[in-house]
């Protein structure tokens, strides 16, 4: 959503930075000045100045300066609209949002009042857990078994859920609470049959590992065992204030360690957080039992402009750090840095922490494999350089990697390596790469991807009704060649192209998605992955914008030319907001379809070698049957 600039300086004229930066630091009276110790880098003498006249703070120690909307951005990781909105809220200020029907802000009103409702139980939960940690010794030993002391304990929330099946019913008044089962406290059954079902307790003797946004408000939990079982570790399901494709457990705790180390450090499980945090390394935080996205990237950036994802040195690791690289590809600027630690097979963070100490840990991570050189070898890897054809292959490879880049002095720099490294000149390889667009990436090039295979074609009698007239099929391979050929009879776009075409159209509609729709699309194949990727950090830069000012944006894409080719010159007033998001929902379940269906597939295939895989094959099938 757009906000006005003459709103914003309204605002700022009735918020004094004082208040607001005294909230986060402690200020003393320094002549005309307020002076504290700066809350963005570790210093012992105060060089963070505010000035209540010019409404402006500004640290002569590392250069960081701004007003009230910038600290609360910069210090809490807000987004700037939801700085605003907290700021408006202090003064008793309303939000202009001309852009949104009655409907639309009630509805959301509603959501706001529900979600705080959902915390408030978690966060009640979370103290239950902590009391029952505190009288439970095999957890209390666990955790000393692991290295964990009480302060450590303390400062994450950790906590106990006892082996009883209904243990949060002497907790909660009202077991049959809906928003218990709603923030996964609890599961409830429902039989077929109508009947009532039964309720009980979703975590169970696990240790409880509370998860926060970067409020500092309670949305969710990870569980894990104590001893042996599986699984391992168990998370909040999907709710209307956890998604986790979009948070990173330990980043509340964390953030402050982050901004004067200067960087973030990414690993693969909660307790690698804490037991990081316990010897020192305060910067770690983890994903939620899914990949790296491009949301999660952002949101670390809001802290820091490095950013060092750790991984086991195993196929699986490099499979992971794939991921990882595919997410912040779009958002590595020449001022931002990527790096990739892998550790020796028989470490953990945790392991070699302890084992080697934090100074050679701190040396690993400074000598982590920078994006350049993961690039080149993801690209290089198992290609024959000395025959033409291995390096013809290995720019293959690399062309929709560098493709996803931003334009900027990192990008031409690496199209220079890539070069030197496949012995052509740079400057035949960049007419090349200039006069032809990049192929999609092939099911090989994309495995690293969860949803690689979903989304290429359009896949018969799944269609929505209500279409668009004077369509034309898309082919993105074409676009910077010649202009897409018309529309031959009978032919249609792909799921992914409606997609595309409808959220750009209606970009306010991305913000509705669940988490998992949105990685699902932002995981597709190139164009229509990094599309969405693209779409995803406008929407949480700028809100929602109208198809006249996207377009502008676009056309300083890469895919600018195909995506106007993709809306079209009419945007098919005849339909309806209703209509249009119908079809979103109705394609989206489709592509959810296709996703799951096809990752049965490949769990038949692995079934021989994993004896998990059958078993995660029935998760899969049973989903499948809820869509269906």
């Amino acid at each position: 959503m757009a906000i006005l600039q003459s709103f914003l300086q309204d605002l700022l004229s009735r918020v004094d930075v004082v208040d607001v930066v005294g909230r986060y630091v402690q200020l003393k009276k320094g002549g005309a000045n307020f002076m504290g110790l700066c809350p963005f880098h570790g210093e012992k003498s105060p060089s963070f100045s505010v000035s209540p006249t010019k409404q402006f703070y500004h640290c002569f120690g590392c250069g960081r300066s701004g007003d009230a909307i910038r600290f609360l951005i910069e210090h809490t990781g807000m987004s700037f609209i939801e700085a605003v909105k907290e700021l408006a809220q202090e003064v008793g200020m309303t939000v202009p949002e001309d852009e949104r029907s009655p409907e639309d802000r009630a509805r959301a009103a509603q959501m706001r009042e529900r979600q705080s409702s959902l915390t408030e139980v978690l966060a009640q939960a979370a103290a239950a857990y902590q009391k029952a940690l505190k009288t439970n010794t095999n957890a209390i030993a666990y955790l000393k078994k692991r290295g964990l002391t009480g302060q450590v304990a303390k400062r994450f929330g950790l906590g106990y859920a006892p082996a009883g099946w209904r243990h949060l019913a002497g907790v909660f008044p009202d077991y049959q609470d809906g928003k218990l089962a709603e923030c996964g406290l609890v599961i409830a059954d429902t039989p077929q049959d109508g009947s009532e079902g039964k309720r009980y307790d979703r975590f169970r003797d696990r240790i409880m590992f509370p998860i926060r946004n970067i409020k500092g408000e309670h949305i969710g939990f990870g569980g894990r065992v104590l001893e042996q079982g599986e699984p391992k570790y168990l998370n909040s399901p999907e709710t209307p204030v956890f998604h986790k494709g979009h948070e990173l457990y330990g980043l509340f705790e964390g953030r402050k360690a982050i901004q004067d180390n200067g960087y973030a450090l990414v690993v693969e499980g909660y307790m690698d957080v804490v037991a990081l945090a316990q010897m020192g390394v305060g910067q770690a935080v983890a994903t939620l039992g899914t990949a790296c996205t491009p949301e999660h990237v952002r949101k670390l950036l809001r802290f820091t402009d490095t950013v060092v994802f750790a991984f086991d040195g195993d196929s699986a690791g490099r499979r992971a750090a794939r991921k990882a690289m595919d997410a912040a590809l779009p958002l590595a600027t020449d001022t931002r840095t990527f790096k990739f630690l892998f550790l020796p097979s028989e470490h953990d963070p945790d392991s070699f922490v302890r084992q080697e100490g934090v100074p050679a840990f701190e040396a690993a991570v400074q000598n982590a494999m920078p994006l350049s050189q993961f690039i080149q070898e993801s690209a290089c890897a198992e290609q024959d350089l000395g025959a033409l054809e291995g390096r013809a292959r290995a720019l293959a490879t690399a062309r929709p990697l560098w493709s996803a880049l931003p334009d900027g002095v990192f990008k031409q720099a690496l199209l220079g390596q890539l070069a030197q490294r496949t012995r052509m000149a740079s400057n035949d390889l960049s007419a090349l790469w200039a006069q032809t667009p990049a192929e999609p990436p092939t099911r090989s090039a994309s495995a690293a991807s969860p949803s690689g295979a979903v989304g290429g074609g359009p896949g018969p009698n799944h269609w929505p009704n209500k279409r668009p007239s004077a369509r034309r099929a898309v082919d993105p391979q074409a676009f910077g060649r010649a202009p897409p050929p018309r529309r031959a009879r009978g032919a249609v776009l792909s799921r992914a192209d409606w997609l595309a075409r409808w959220l750009l159209v209606r970009a306010d509609c991305w913000g509705r998605l669940t988490a998992d729709d949105q990685q699902l699309l932002t995981h597709l194949p190139a164009p229509h992955g990094q599309l969405f990727s693209w779409l995803e950090g406008q929407w949480h830069e700028r809100g929602a914008q109208p198809w006249a000012a996207l377009g502008l944006a676009l056309d300083k894409t890469p895919w600018g030319e195909w995506a106007r080719v993709l809306v079209g010159t009419e945007v098919d007033a005849q339909l309806s907001a209703s209509d249009i998001e119908d079809e979103i929902e109705q394609l989206l379940l489709r592509l959810r379809i296709d996703h799951l269906e096809q990752t049965q597939t490949e769990l038949i295939a692995q079934a021989a070698q994993d004896p998990q895989a059958l078993q995660r094959w029935r998760q899969y099938d049973q989903q499948l049957k809820q869509l269906k």
